[in-house]
């Protein structure tokens, strides 16, 4: 025979500190929403876009058939010996970029450092370097990105001879530039305050002792 069986439940405010830690944990353990850091990469696009950087493309194809580029940035993270971020593409001189990324972030040193070396070395060079950078390996770091630089001279001049460790070097920082802001939107997205956040919007309600119950 069936039994009707009742039960109080309770919003997230509700619950007692040792509730809520547990309520904390199970949301936690779903993870960050699909594609979390689409917004870190179309910042990151903007930089590339004001740095000098055509990122590459690969097609992807979508649900409803057809297809749509997607630039050629992957990372892995964020607590293992190995963890980073990589990007391929082809870098020039764009002139202007120390002046311009200064506009966008005015604040990230990291940023004007890279666009201040990338200026020096071009000037250098009278702006005729240019540079692919391409993934190597199975892992996503900064050292997995090789970079070959050319230089475009008239008269056939090679590069300076600090012009490849010096570009490779400013493109496997910008790499490490990225993960630091994956990471840092990672962190928020699974700190304690979004977690409670995202429990209180989607109106979930508990057990007692901190059980999802609906």
């Amino acid at each position: 025979m069936p039994e009707v069986i009742c039960t109080t439940v309770y919003q997230f405010p509700e619950l007692s500190d040792a509730a809520k830690e547990k309520a904390r944990s199970w949301y936690r353990e779903l993870g960050p929403h699909d594609d979390w850091w689409d917004s870190v990469y179309e910042d990151f696009e903007r930089v590339c876009e004001i740095l000098g950087i055509r990122l590459k493309t690969t097609p992807v194809r979508l649900m409803g058939g057809g297809t749509r580029a997607k630039p050629c940035i992957w990372f892995s993270g964020f607590c293992s010996q190995g963890d980073g971020a990589c990007f391929e593409g082809y870098w020039s001189h764009a002139k202007g970029a120390a002046a311009r990324i200064r506009d966008y972030a005015p604040k990230d040193a990291t940023l004007h450092g890279i666009a201040d070396r990338l200026q020096a070395i071009q000037r250098r060079n009278f702006y005729q370097l240019a540079a692919e950078v391409s993934h190597r390996g199975r892992y996503y770091h900064e050292y997995t990105m090789a970079v070959d630089v050319t230089r475009d001279s008239p008269t056939w001049q090679p590069p300076t001879e600090d012009a490849e460790e010096i570009v490779t070097e400013a493109l496997r920082d910008l790499a490490r530039w990225l993960y630091r802001q994956l990471e840092t939107e990672y962190d928020h997205l699974t700190s304690d305050e979004a977690i409670e956040e995202g429990i209180i919007v989607n109106e979930y309600t508990f057990t007692e002792a901190g059980r999802r119950f609906g």
